[in-house]
């Protein structure tokens, strides 16, 4: 047997309907600064840009310009640049842009970050900044090559501080007797 169900009321069925849809879902700051996270490059680059033209306007030269690019030009240009790209950006996700997603065939995007790797290179890019000076460029160049190769994997103890000298004499041959850029040669350089 069927019992009888006893009807709604009509008016109480539109009440209800009219509330579950007048009510809006609370919209938090929070979740609008994750819908536009974006915005933080934009003030990266304003910030970047804003420095840039500070620099580059206030740079003292006491070299006399012989055309019309002096050492003010490129910063200024570069400044400029970066002012005008951070509005541009900042125009698009306000507008509701949103930036891909990593889609790189070679990338696993559920595997978790590297960080060791990442600490690794830092520690040998800081280590090879602090030693340069006292060491020279080559040697310093030649450890910092040596440290990154390990860092990223490589264990050919044989071959990689071969290539690690050989890499570092040339880039301070290149810079500092082709090009005429300064580098500390250190110890080695006065026994060479």
């Amino acid at each position: 047997m069927t019992t009888p169900s006893t009807p709604t009321p009509a008016s109480e069925t539109s009440t209800s309907t009219a509330a579950s849809e007048t009510k809006p879902t609370p919209r938090t700051t929070t979740s609008w600064l994750r819908d536009h996270s974006e915005l933080g490059v934009c003030a990266l680059l304003l910030a970047l840009g804003v420095l840039v033209l500070t620099d580059a306007l206030t740079m003292d030269v006491d070299i006399t310009q012989r055309g019309p690019v002096g050492p003010k030009t490129v910063p200024v240009v570069v400044g400029i640049g970066l002012l005008l790209v951070a509005a541009l950006l900042a125009v698009d996700v306000l507008r509701g842009g949103r930036g891909q997603a990593e889609t790189g065939e070679d990338v696993d995007l559920t595997e978790p970050a590297d960080w060791r790797t990442v600490a690794l290179l830092s520690g040998v890019f800081l280590g090879s900044a602090v030693l340069i000076e006292p060491l020279g460029f080559p040697a310093a160049g030649a450890l910092l090559f040596w440290g990154a190769a390990y860092a990223l994997g490589s264990r050919r103890v044989d071959r990689d501080p071969l290539i690690a000298a050989v890499l570092s004499l040339a880039a301070y041959a290149l810079f500092d007797k082709l090009l005429g850029v300064p580098l500390p040669g250190g110890p080695l350089m006065g026994v060479l």
